[in-house]
């Protein structure tokens, strides 16, 4: 399944992604799509299609890496992120996780303190065919690509364990917190340590830089944002900076708002990775020059492509055109997108004044 176009032997400074999180700006910003290998993706689907579910397909390092490479064969994106899915984490917890077709994940949910407790440490043996993954993608990259490794943010993970699967406003686990704070300050801290640990061996495997997507960041309240969104995330990035202390990291909290301004000052992220909440000129006012950008065209511009998408695109360039900027969508891409629509993005975006 793997063609070795070329070994992945540039600097690592040299790769116009990296230069973006070491805070350069760029007349042709780097591109990547969160969710760029996918359903939209006939490749993908062909593939995914030989795995009996989707975690099956997470833990078989052939598969995986596949469809890592796959957008960037296809499209020439200047970063791959790892395939795998955030879930891994509390699956290597010893919590059971399942993925029903259409419906999603599902969990046995956490209900008590007892529940928290018995949750095993972090099983590096259950994750190892991610680490073999990694190892597998970073010798056929082209040499300008780099490689992003990845991992749920502590409040995003906790609200799939607590809950058992996906909620629109994850009320279970926000009662949970509000009800039994000692319990889900328990929780929270496992799971940062085990990212803490999962990200540093995905750093040893050859991933270049991580993501870490809080994709419930948005529905907290400002004292529970910092407590259970930006402290946690800070804690993640400056343990795993204790063992490596150039990691680059890009924090998606998605939802964050206004929040936005102390989430980039207080947790030493490289890069914010931004939705369709805020506006460019908040964003250039309040997020600190010195933190490069990703982000944050709708999805939905990409899907309806046409003048429509072309306007959107062109307005995001400009407004970060004179900083640090990675274009990316403000979520992940929609499966139906055509994949047309993401050729003339790319267009777009490598023309410069485009």
């Amino acid at each position: 399944m793997l063609s070795d176009n070329s070994t992945n032997s540039e600097k690592p400074a040299e790769k116009p992604f990296l230069r973006a999180l070491n805070g350069e700006s760029a007349d042709v910003p780097p591109i990547w799509l969160m969710r760029q290998a996918g359903r939209y993706l006939p490749e993908y689907r062909a593939i995914r299609s030989t795995a009996p579910s989707f975690l099956d397909f997470c833990y078989t390092p052939a598969l995986a890496a596949e469809a890592t490479l796959q957008p960037i064969r296809r499209f020439g994106f200047d970063a791959a992120i790892l395939f795998s899915d955030i879930l891994v984490v509390p699956d290597a917890l010893g919590q059971k996780v399942s993925f029903e077709s259409g419906e999603g994940p599902r969990l046995e949910p956490l209900a008590s303190h007892s529940d928290i407790d018995r949750l095993s440490e972090l099983s590096i043996g259950r994750l190892e065919p991610v680490f073999e993954t990694i190892d597998r993608v970073k010798g056929h990259l082209p040499t300008e690509t780099a490689f992003i490794g990845f991992c749920g943010a502590p409040w995003t993970v906790a609200s799939y364990m607590i809950a058992g699967r996906g909620t629109p406003d994850q009320a279970p686990a926000r009662l949970f917190a509000y009800r039994h704070p000692d319990a889900f300050q328990l929780l929270i801290n496992k799971l940062v340590q085990a990212s803490i640990l999962y990200l540093c061996r995905q750093i040893s495997a050859g991933v270049e830089a991580v993501q870490i997507f809080d994709s419930w960041a948005g529905v907290l309240p400002a004292a529970e944002f910092n407590r259970w969104c930006l402290l946690p995330v800070a804690k993640i990035i400056s343990g795993v900076r204790l063992i490596f202390p150039e990691a680059k990291f890009i924090a998606f909290p998605r939802g964050g708002a206004f929040h936005l301004g102390s989430f980039a000052e207080n947790t030493g992220a490289n890069a914010i990775g931004l939705d369709t909440a805020v506006s460019p000129s908040w964003i250039n006012r309040w997020i600190p020059s010195n933190v490069a950008l990703q982000g944050h065209l709708d999805p939905l511009a990409l899907l309806a492509g046409g003048s429509a998408q072309h306007a959107a695109v062109h307005e995001i360039v400009e407004s970060y055109r004179h900083r640090a900027h990675i274009f990316n969508l403000g979520h992940g891409i929609l499966p139906q997108t055509p994949v047309e629509n993401v050729e003339a993005l790319l267009r777009q975006i490598r023309t410069p004044g485009g």
